[in-house]
């Protein structure tokens, strides 16, 4: 049993290493976009149309941004936090990103930093402004570059931005919250430790207290909140906003009004979906597909869904005689499945997959299998503390279950993803 003491500096040194990731991110971040910015502008610039008068402008605008960066990245050591030199170097790289993107849309990229380092950078009042911008420019480069040409391009600019906007107030509502729970923590961080040690002692216990650990868990962590959070973040409006824009970019190149329409539904419904989950997170509620669903029923959908999204043939099997499940463990394996089928959507490049959920004797198993080109397990980079986010993900919602994922694949093999979980009945 470890002391007090050696927990103390363990969730110091947590934090410790927490905070120089998100060091590292605002350090290494806005270089990476820029990369990709200067990149894919270069890459396009026959698609978009790019002549030579917009290369004399181009050339120049990202050798200052080059300049902008290496200033920036000597002057942010000496002054850490809101300071005018901070707003300068905000509003300046704002500039460049917008002349950017108006020679070719895919110069945004620059422009998303906005999104991450307003408050770092900027003074309170300063921060809504500067976050607008921000998204004016990426609004602007998803309807296809700025100014729009007709009254149809204003509209889509216009609704863009809404949903821009609206999105990136969701998230900066749950940074807030993490922020305040951050303050919280160090008040409960006594409560907390004594709470968690006699959770994990009446699990080892009796297992037939899982349901109870679960909740006062979720209920007494904070860190763990913070988690679940990142989690649904990753889960729900990150892959709402990749569909969003996938859809978005169909219709700039759409060659009538009506497919054009048919996608801007698309992006439309994806939004809703996208902000109705985002609220459910927030209150710490159920996925919607679980409201009026068993988890067999959703799991079903969720695959049909996915198949008519992405071209592939993919079934849905139930094994075993359904049972109604703890809430929390129908969420977790939900979670876990679209997890999944939106890792095997991005990377796969899978003809045939198969999601199969089992019930068996004292315990449930979720199943996803694929045909596509696999991976070496082994080789991924290890990216401890970042639970909530891709495999790591699925490995951290399994482990508060009490669970484990087992992953099997090998390159040109496919992927083989199973999650083991107690079988803690709804009633139990």
């Amino acid at each position: 049993m470890t002391t007090r003491t050696e927990r103390g500096t363990a969730a110091a040194e947590a934090a410790r290493k927490v905070e120089e990731r998100w060091a590292n991110f605002h350090r290494y971040g806005p270089w990476g976009l820029l990369g990709v910015g200067i990149g894919l502008s270069a890459a396009t610039a026959d698609v978009t149309g790019m002549d030579r008068t917009d290369w004399y402008v181009f050339v120049p605008l990202s050798a200052a941004a080059v300049v902008l960066q290496l200033w920036w990245g000597r002057a942010m050591r000496t002054r850490p936090g809101p300071t005018r030199a901070g707003a300068c170097y905000y509003w300046i790289r704002w500039a460049l990103s917008f002349v950017g993107s108006l020679i070719n849309p895919f110069y945004v990229f620059y422009a998303a930093c906005g999104y991450f380092d307003s408050e770092r950078l900027l003074s309170r009042r300063q921060v809504r402004p500067g976050v607008f911008a921000a998204v004016v420019v990426v609004a602007g480069s998803q309807s296809g570059g700025l100014p729009p040409e007709n009254a149809a391009g204003w509209a889509l600019f216009g609704g863009l931005l809404a949903v821009n906007s609206v999105l990136v107030g969701f998230m900066g509502q749950i940074n807030h919250k993490e922020q305040e729970q951050a303050r919280v923590q160090i008040e409960t961080i006594g409560e907390l430790e004594r709470t968690n040690a006699a959770l994990q002692q009446a699990m080892d216990e009796n297992a037939q207290l899982h349901a109870q650990l679960l909740v006062q868990a979720r209920e007494a962590g904070v860190a763990d909140e913070r988690r679940r959070l990142a989690a649904e973040i990753h889960d729900t409006i990150a892959q709402g906003l990749t569909g969003i824009i996938a859809q978005l970019q169909v219709v700039a190149n759409a060659p009538t009004l009506a497919v054009a329409r048919e996608h801007l539904d698309r992006a439309s419904a994806l939004a809703r979906h996208s902000l109705g989950e985002a609220r459910r997170s927030v209150h710490n509620l159920s996925p919607a597909a679980l409201a009026d669903a068993t988890l067999a029923e959703a799991l079903k959908k969720t695959v049909a869904e996915w198949a008519g999204r992405t071209g592939v043939r993919a079934e849905f099997t139930l094994t075993g005689t359904a049972e109604p499940l703890h809430d929390e463990i129908e969420a977790s394996l939900l979670r876990i499945a679209e997890e999944a089928l939106s890792n095997a959507a991005r990377h796969a490049h899978a003809t045939r997959l198969g999601v199969t959920l089992s019930f068996m004797a004292g315990e449930v198993t979720l199943d996803v299998r694929d045909d596509g080109r696999g991976f070496d397990p082994i080789a991924l980079p290890a990216r401890t503390g970042t639970a909530g986010f891709g495999l790591d993900g699925m490995r951290a919602r399994a482990e508060r279950l009490a669970g484990d994922v087992t992953i099997e694949s090998e390159p040109g093999g496919g992927t083989a993803i199973s999650v083991r979980v107690p079988l803690v009945r709804h009633d139990d």
